[in-house]
């Protein structure tokens, strides 16, 4: 299947099933979460690396608006459906301030390997230990996916974007415990560190890029 979507590229990497809160705040995202929701339409998020428009994203839906500022500016609320590749960059929309690309949606095996994603699992549950981090995924380990726990392992953008584009469950647990079993060793051997790190989290407002199509 193809067709086109209107997108929004983000520095980012957006899961299937992940749920996602934006503020809206550039003009042409406005018209572009005003025009999909109104016509009830889902739109793209691409993810772009150094300034760069990469070809895998995920559609995304709008769940809702939770609220409109006096400015237009929106906060929204989002869940990622499907993974798509962009086959062409359509930069100049008639009438609209936002971009859009043609894409298609690649098959993508859902099933995995139970007993694998057991380990994966014990092995993230060991990591978190170590860094006196506590996460409630909500599902049990029969019932979890890579996508559900990729956000939480310490990729980088770019490892996360890698695991992206493995359009197989199995293939994607295998990416996380070779993670696992690499990053273990080095986070067990930093007691004196973590004791001097801290982790900040903290909300961000995503403005788009001025990004770049590489043509391949």
């Amino acid at each position: 299947m193809t067709n086109f979507i209107p997108i929004f590229p983000l520095g980012i990497v957006v899961y299937p099933g992940e749920q996602l809160n934006l503020h809206i705040f550039e003009p042409r995202y406005k018209q572009l979460i005003r025009e999909c929701h109104e016509q009830k339409k889902p739109f793209g998020i691409p993810t772009v690396i150094d300034n760069n428009l990469q070809d895998m994203g995920s559609l995304v839906e709008i769940h809702e608006i939770s609220k409109i500022y006096d400015n237009g500016e929106m906060d929204i609320r989002t869940v990622g459906s499907r993974v798509f590749r962009i086959l062409e960059v359509i930069k100049e929309i008639p009438d609209k301030l936002y971009s859009g690309a043609i894409v298609n949606y690649p098959d993508n095996r859902e099933q995995g390997n139970v007993e694998q994603m057991r380990k994966v699992m014990a092995s993230i549950r060991e990591l978190h230990q170590l860094l006196n981090l506590s996460k409630d995924f909500a599902k049990t380990d029969e019932q979890i996916s890579a996508y559900d726990v990729a956000h939480h392992v310490g990729f980088s953008l770019q490892e996360e974007y890698e695991l992206l584009g493995l359009l197989d469950e199995r293939q994607r647990q295998e990416y996380l415990k070779r993670h696992l079993v690499k990053t273990l060793p080095m986070v067990s051997g930093m007691e004196q560190l973590k004791e001097k790190v801290k982790l900040n989290g903290h909300f961000k407002n995503l403005g788009g890029f001025d990004w770049k199509w590489k043509e391949v």
